[in-house]
């Protein structure tokens, strides 16, 4: 009997596999449930994910924010050079998220990924601050440093982006779809609420305190490089709680030498003779498991869908965002809106919800383009080659006409004391005035208690001062023959002014004051609507990719397709740059530009979505287990039926 038994042992080893079944798979350790928070569905380890996140992008942002000035002001480098070393950095946080999804899905897993390069972060942001100490050796010193600490945290930054929100998503059950959802928009809350505190204290702190002489550059970095320390031990603390997915191998290597032989032996099977397959990568069972070609198709189908979609960011990497309207739109959506869009049975899906996103982004820099064109109209002429400005003072106390041979430029009569002299408006809203001096003494002019000035006599012309938007009906002149008070009137944003004192006449001044560039006449109050529709097509479109990422990707990829959500970013600053640096154009027509295309991808993304179906990768693990279990059960059988022969 036990003889018999060994042989029909060895005659199981010959199991009727045919090409493509899955070899036998081991079972994964079942995964311990993390207690609920106050009796929902939400694991109470996502609340130590969430408080991490919210320092880490504390860390970041708050890093980021004075970056630029320190390049201007520390290094004393030029704008176009610190703005260069700024997008560089930006794009390389977007690139190395591959790194950190190849490190967690093949190697170590998210969480000791996590940990790891959580460690080189810190590691960056403390090389950083030591390298914005003025004591520390010479410049070259400090380029060095900041240089390798930026590079530790770009590494740092982007290889924990993708493997964060993944591991949050695999906290929840997976029956508990809708809090996973949620969850997201809770993270994405976290983003957006640490990026808007530390956008105001890291600057306060650069400019208020003063260390070493100078801007405390220093603390500047020194606080973010804290909070990622304190970020890096709430994670670790919450240890105990998580669920932690191990590792599936190298599994980017294997998904590659798929696509690889799926294509190769499709090129070297063309014969007409030779029977068609369903899908390209069929090509590929002949050596690789049906459950890995299933879970490649899912990503690919998700990366092939990814394509259009760094345009959105091309558009939003432009927008100066305000965090504030992001941290109320996501409670809205998630709570009002989209609830009501499902009473009202409409299917509002992931895909559509991003394409209403692109739309909202459009429709942002649409209105911004029609804004830009209206506060042009107030501009300077803009000169071109072979053109000139021909400027006129009409001293006379009457109109003239003004005729030049061949021309005619001045078709109405020029009105007395009409000079325009600035090239361009006035920056950051300021009011611009000038005196000119047509009495025959020099004059002593006070503008408020901050300006004086000296305008000499017969026709002198003073030098522009800015000012901020004020009636200024408090100034003084003061003259050979006394002083007299000195009335300008309301000095409005953005415009230019020339005052010319005529004469003195009965204890007072006579001036003729001329708008030469005309005042701002577009309220700040249209910039809100572009608010507005940036910030709910961001909630829209970013919050909903991140979870519609993470549902479509199989277990073993959750990291690698969050690094292409990721990437599309990256791609999209990239081609930000190099429009502006091949094709420079007027901003307005770099908007609408934008704008066409954007919705020209949006077209194309709907088109694509219409015909994408969704997968979820639990159904695909369920069909091939039952494959497996239905091929094992005929294998028992084969057995016991020899045993009786």
């Amino acid at each position: 009997m036990n003889a018999f038994q060994r042989n029909e042992s060895k005659e199981t080893l010959f199991t009727f596999i045919s090409a493509g079944d899955d070899p036998p798979k081991g079972d994964f350790p079942l995964q311990k449930k993390s207690p609920k928070l106050c009796g929902s569905n939400y694991p109470l380890s996502i609340a130590f994910i969430v408080v991490n996140e919210f320092c880490e992008r504390f860390s970041y942002y708050g890093m980021r924010a004075v970056l630029t000035l320190y390049f201007l002001s520390f290094f004393h480098w030029d704008e176009n050079l610190s703005t260069a070393v700024y997008h560089a950095f930006s794009a390389l946080c977007y690139f190395t998220p591959v790194i950190g999804a190849i490190m967690a899905d093949s190697w170590l897993g998210k969480y000791k990924t996590i940990i790891y390069l959580s460690i080189v972060y810190v590691v960056g942001h403390l090389i950083k601050s030591v390298g914005a100490i003025p004591s520390l050796g010479n410049q070259a010193v400090h380029v060095v440093l900041s240089m390798v600490g930026l590079f530790l945290i770009a590494l740092g930054t982007g290889g924990i982006k993708p493997c964060v929100s993944a591991f949050g998503g695999d906290q929840f059950e997976e029956e508990h779809t809708s809090e996973r959802s949620k969850f997201f928009s809770i993270f994405y809350l976290s983003i957006n609420a640490g990026s808007l505190i530390s956008t105001f204290v890291t600057p306060v702190l650069r400019g208020d305190v003063k260390c070493f002489g100078e801007d405390c550059y220093a603390l500047a970095f020194g606080v973010p490089a804290a909070l990622m320390v304190l970020a890096l031990v709430v994670f670790i603390a919450g240890s105990g709680l998580y669920r932690k997915t191990p590792p599936q191998g190298n599994v980017l290597l294997e998904v590659c030498k798929c696509i690889g032989f799926a294509i190769k032996n499709r090129l070297k099977n063309r014969s007409r003779e030779i029977p068609k397959r369903d899908h390209w990568l069929d090509w590929a069972s002949e050596k690789y498991s049906k459950q890995l070609i299933g879970e490649v198709k899912m990503v690919t189908r998700v990366l092939f869908l990814f394509i259009p979609l760094p345009m959105f960011w091309a558009l939003f990497d432009q927008q100066f965002l305000n965090p504030l309207l992001i941290l109320v739109f996501i409670p809205i959506f998630d709570l009002g809106l989209y609830p009501l869009i499902n009473m009202c049975k409409l299917n509002f899906t992931p895909i559509r919800k991003m394409a209403t996103g692109m739309i909202l982004a459009g429709l942002a820099f649409g209105l911004a383009a029609v804004i830009e064109v209206k506060i042009n109209e107030t501009d300077m002429p803009r000169l071109v080659p072979k053109e000139s400005l021909i400027r006129v003072l009409n001293l006379a106390k009457n109109p003239v006409q003004v005729t030049i041979q061949d021309k005619d430029l001045f078709q109405q009569p020029v009105e007395s004391f009409q000079i325009t002299d600035l090239e361009a408006k006035p920056e950051n809203g300021l009011a611009a005035v000038r005196f000119i001096n047509g009495l025959n003494q020099d004059v002593n002019l006070t503008i408020d208690s901050k300006r004086f000035m000296t305008v000499q006599k017969n026709y002198s012309a003073s030098e522009y001062s800015l000012l901020e938007r004020d009636i200024y009906n408090n100034g003084k002149c003061i003259t050979e023959t006394g002083e007299f008070p000195l009335e300008l009137g309301l000095l409005d944003f953005g415009a230019s002014y020339t005052v010319v004192i005529t004469n003195i006449s009965g204890g007072a001044v006579e001036t003729w004051k001329s708008e030469d560039i005309k005042a701002n006449n577009v309220h700040m109050a249209w910039q809100l609507p572009q608010y507005l529709l940036i910030s709910a097509g961001e909630v829209m479109f970013s919050v909903t990719g991140l979870a519609f990422s993470y549902s479509q990707s199989p277990a073993s990829m959750k990291s690698v397709l969050q690094a292409g959500w990721l990437l599309t970013v990256a791609v999209g600053n990239t081609f930000v740059l190099i429009v502006a640096e091949a094709a420079p154009m007027a901003q307005w027509a770099e908007f609408v530009l934008f704008t066409v295309l954007l919705f020209a991808v949006c077209i194309v993304f709907s088109i694509m979505g219409y015909f994408y179906v969704s997968v979820d990768p639990e159904d695909l693990e369920e069909k091939e287990e039952k494959r497996e279990t239905s091929s094992r059960g005929n294998m028992i059988g084969l057995v016991t039926q020899k045993t009786k022969l």
